[in-house]
């Protein structure tokens, strides 16, 4: 399903897809060499919004689920995250509260090692490893030690609080004012979206398999690339440019964003 030219989406896409072949593709078993060849089915959910509004975030949202025909090897895979081209700390902050508590209780530091893992995937290695966005979490080949129901039961619960996670951060800038520049800007950057795509997602490469043409569909149809591109200090003053992967939360509360990029300067 796409949604295109909103007021609020400027595009937007929800695909729910069922798949069953003789060969599992070298994309969706690299993690595991030995599968690839192997009969196999697999069910996902995706999806993409990109907002209007430059100050309102990109989100992506994904749950699968693989299995080779004879059922004896299986996994889920997914998680969310978030790629602002104008970063607010409270925006990031309550996006990763949701995303911890979705994991919570299905397992020891899952919030923490999925984190670790959304920002390692979640990277341009082109670009001296810059981030696509502020993460979220991400897993895949996950088994939770071969109880499938609590696996499926944690791929659930990852979806079920994404309204929560990013509802209202949306319903907190899509009114927020900006011009030609903010504009510029964001189109800039949903061509860092598009490179990280099409090199390194597993969703689009194994959507990309012959017979299959929604891998990208979501897509936005407003890109440009700039090189070289220099950025000025933009308002409201709370915005800022964020690239670097940070610790927005701890155990025992929030922590103030590290290593975020200064928003003047050459972009990196």
């Amino acid at each position: 399903m796409l949604f295109s030219a909103g007021k609020v989406f400027e595009r937007a896409g929800i695909n729910i897809s069922r798949i069953a072949a003789d060969s599992l593709p070298a994309a969706a078993s690299s993690a595991r060499p030995e599968l690839a060849g192997r009969p196999y089915h697999a069910c996902g959910m995706s999806l993409i919004a990109h907002p209007r509004n430059p100050y309102a975030p990109t989100v992506h949202l994904n749950v699968r689920h693989f299995s080779t025909t004879d059922g004896q090897t299986w996994w889920f895979g997914g998680g969310m995250d978030l790629t602002p081209c104008y970063g607010f700390d409270d925006d990031c902050r309550h996006f990763h509260r949701l995303c911890r508590q979705s994991v919570e209780g299905y397992g020891k530091d899952l919030y923490r090692d999925f984190k670790l893992r959304c920002d390692e995937y979640f990277r341009l290695p082109h670009r001296n490893n810059e981030q696509r966005g502020i993460g979220g979490i991400f897993f895949d080949d996950y088994d939770a030690g071969g109880d499938h129901d609590a696996a499926g039961k944690l791929a659930r619960s990852v979806v079920e609080h994404f309204s929560e996670a990013y509802l209202p951060i949306i319903d907190r800038r899509t009114d927020t004012p900006y011009g030609e520049r903010e504009r510029n800007f964001q189109l800039y950057r949903r061509g860092r979206y598009v490179e990280f795509n099409l090199p390194r997602a597993r969703g689009t490469l194994i959507g990309m398999q012959p017979g299959r043409h929604a891998a990208m569909q979501s897509w936005c149809r407003c890109r440009r690339w700039r090189p070289g591109l220099r950025i000025r200090r933009l308002k409201p003053a709370a915005s800022r440019i964020i690239l670097p992967a940070s610790i927005w939360l701890r155990a025992t509360g929030f922590e103030h964003c590290r290593g975020s990029c200064r928003a003047g300067g050459k972009m990196i």
